[in-house]
């Protein structure tokens, strides 16, 4: 008998019981796979679920950086914005001028060098860099040199309009020509600030929701 015992133990597999038959343990080896397959089911699902989270992500940050870059005709204001060299002498005294004959408040400001400007500045497709002319930004178009000039007068209180009925007629290589001489000796004839101006610089700040900084 002791031999008999010794060849049942030696035919039974390691860690098995030898009080079960060899007919159940046969069958629960096939549910180990099934397992295994619902596991790597269960795994990609999930992975398709954080897929579908991380597009959501996406999405939502896409959106953040939308906003962050400025859709600045979104929120029901859709006056054009201004926008000038920051630290241009003559440019802030051309900006304090529009604020005080700008009466019904027609316009906004930016300067050129600040993130709204950079980002309009795109949006109008010009280099994120260009300070080499003022720029009129309107919800559908844009413009430069001497149009934005003369389409700023039209925003603003008499006599500015009459006055840029004048110049119109001119042919524009002669108006910007004009326009490009000032501009590349600004800084010479009428010198430039330490600090980019990026609000209203009198005391009472009352101008100050006008600018987008």
């Amino acid at each position: 008998r002791g031999g008999k015992g010794a060849m049942a133990r030696a035919l039974t597999p390691t860690g098995a019981d030898p009080a079960v038959p060899a007919s159940l343990t046969r069958r629960a080896n096939p549910l180990r796979p099934r397992s295994h397959a619902m596991g790597m089911t269960l795994s990609s699902d999930a992975k398709a679920s954080q897929g579908k989270r991380g597009e959501r992500g996406k999405g939502a940050a896409a959106a953040a950086a939308t906003v962050e870059a400025g859709d600045y005709f979104s929120e029901g204001d859709k006056r054009p914005i201004v926008l000038f060299d920051g630290v241009c002498n003559l440019c802030n005294g051309g900006v304090n001028l529009m604020l005080r004959v700008d009466r019904k408040s027609n316009l906004r400001f930016a300067a050129l060098q600040s993130d709204a400007g950079k980002n309009l500045l795109e949006r109008s497709g010009r280099d994120r860099d260009d300070i080499s002319s003022i720029v009129l930004v309107e919800d559908d178009s844009s413009y430069i040199k001497s149009e934005a000039v003369l389409k700023i007068a039209k925003y603003v209180a008499m006599p500015f309009p009459v006055l840029a009925s004048f110049f119109l007629p001119l042919p524009l290589f002669i108006r910007d020509g004009i326009y490009d001489t000032v501009a590349d000796n600004r800084y010479s004839i009428f010198g430039k600030t330490d600090q980019c101006r990026l609000g209203d610089t009198a005391s009472s700040a009352s101008f100050q929701d006008r600018f987008i900084p």
